[in-house]
């Protein structure tokens, strides 16, 4: 009986170590202030192929894709989000730091950023609604903005608020660096 108190005991202390240990990371993360809410997709769903490589991307048939690039710009690819319904997703902080956006797991340990983004690799290809399933997997009211960084595709998720500072963030980039915003 004694031994089984101990045990449940030392069971729920580790919990409890576990969720302070979040609390003072993502506190500690927030520190330096420049922090704001925003979800990942890490792994991107496939595009459905086009016939030729060098052809202009597909036309969206989703009204809520809206284009965040000049006109002329190539449209919103057709992706394979409502059949993947929302996978990929994990929820995280974003931090400015200079000319880059560290991007943090929230449930995870590690005290570096997952993924490092320079301002100058980034290019800002639309943003969108979430559809279907990834509704459920995304905070409420998040726009999902679809991007390239280092030419590999990237998918982010964050308020309205957290976008607009985003773009302005990316287009306040000093002079002669390249910026692709609309």
């Amino acid at each position: 009986m004694v031994l089984a108190v101990i045990v449940v005991i030392a069971v729920l202390l580790a919990v409890l170590l576990g969720l302070g240990a979040f609390a003072i990371r993502r506190r500690l993360i927030q520190r330096r202030g420049g922090t704001f809410d925003c979800s990942a997709r890490l792994r991107m769903p496939p595009v459905l192929p086009s016939a030729d490589p060098g052809a202009p991307l597909p036309p969206t048939t989703d009204a809520s894709a809206e284009a965040v690039l000049p006109s002329g710009s190539a449209p919103a690819p057709e992706s394979a989000s409502a059949e993947d319904g929302g996978k990929g997703w994990v929820f995280g902080i974003a931090r400015y730091n200079n000319d880059s956006v560290e991007w943090f797991r929230v449930f995870s340990y590690a005290p570096r950023p997952r993924r490092v983004l320079q301002r100058s690799r980034i290019e800002v290809l639309y943003r969108r609604t979430p559809e279907g399933q990834e509704e459920l997997a995304l905070l409420s009211g998040a726009v999902v903005l679809t991007c390239l960084h280092a030419g590999e595709p990237l998918e982010l998720a964050m308020s309205e608020d957290a976008l607009t500072g985003f773009l302005a963030w990316l287009e306040a980039a000093p002079p002669g660096q390249r910026v692709n915003v609309a």
